[in-house]
């Protein structure tokens, strides 16, 4: 039986402010997710590691990140209208606390071998969130797949820049 975090539900055809002031929140509450990024930038530290060839350019993640984390919240959005505050969105703020925590981990502390773990956590949880969303809501699920194959690629990443630089 779903967990109810909140008893009003959306599924009611709800006004189109309340749309978009709930659409709004979603957008807001996903990007503060990298704020805690603001305290570990990349840096020389960063500069300094042995990277693969296939190391993206710094400039990629930016737009990137954006485009993934619109695309969340409106996902988040489209479960929120359809069950409200249900499991499916305890799972959505999991992942995104989750994702908050990677950059202070990998970029601030310097521990890729945490990281890694971290982001492995990280993926379980986007992946059973996009389980919860398409029992809600076939959009949102699929809205969350860029997520989860960029997640996938940087845990990738994230392995490989441990291997070479060991210790």
């Amino acid at each position: 039986m779903p967990i109810r975090l909140y008893s009003f539900t959306m599924s009611k055809s709800p006004s189109t402010p309340l749309q978009a002031l709930a659409l709004t929140g979603f957008i807001v509450v996903t990007f503060c997710a990298p704020l805690l990024g603001v305290f570990a930038m990349p840096g020389l530290w960063y500069e300094a590691l042995n990277k693969p060839a296939w190391n993206p350019p710094p400039w990629i993640f930016g737009p990137v990140w954006s485009l993934l984390y619109l695309m969340m919240a409106i996902a988040a959005w489209l479960v929120w209208r359809r069950v409200g505050f249900q499991r499916p969105l305890s799972l959505y703020f999991t992942q995104l606390a989750l994702n908050a925590a990677w950059t202070p981990i990998f970029f601030g502390a310097h521990q890729l071998g945490w990281a890694l773990a971290e982001i492995i956590l990280l993926w379980l949880a986007i992946l059973l969130t996009m389980r919860g969303f398409f029992r809600v809501s076939r959009p949102a699920g699929w809205m969350l797949a860029p997520y989860l194959a960029w997640v996938t690629f940087a845990a990738f990443l994230n392995f490989t820049l441990w291997r070479m630089n060991p210790g």
